[in-house]
């Protein structure tokens, strides 16, 4: 039998895990729905193709990760901002 100690600190890490998961899994969500929306938008125009050897998707990546964290925190942020944080 392990300890209340113990047992308290695992369920700590479960749920938290849980918890960062939730909130990964909707910025992943936000960020492929803001992925299909330009590509509905951009669907007419002539796509340019990438030269072999010169792809970078993490920066496309990086972008859109930056978008939607602050779009998530923006508000809180903002409030903190007025109150002289």
């Amino acid at each position: 039998m392990i300890s209340v100690l113990a047992q308290e600190r695992l369920l700590g890490f479960a749920l938290g895990t849980a918890f960062t998961a939730g909130i990964v899994m909707e910025n992943r969500r936000g960020i492929h729905k803001m992925i299909a929306e330009n590509n509905a938008k951009l669907g007419n125009l002539p796509q340019m193709k990438r030269p072999i050897g010169k792809k970078k998707p993490h920066l496309e990546f990086a972008h859109l990760w930056n978008k939607a964290v602050d779009m998530t925190f923006g508000p809180v942020i903002a409030s903190l901002s007025t109150r002289g944080w």
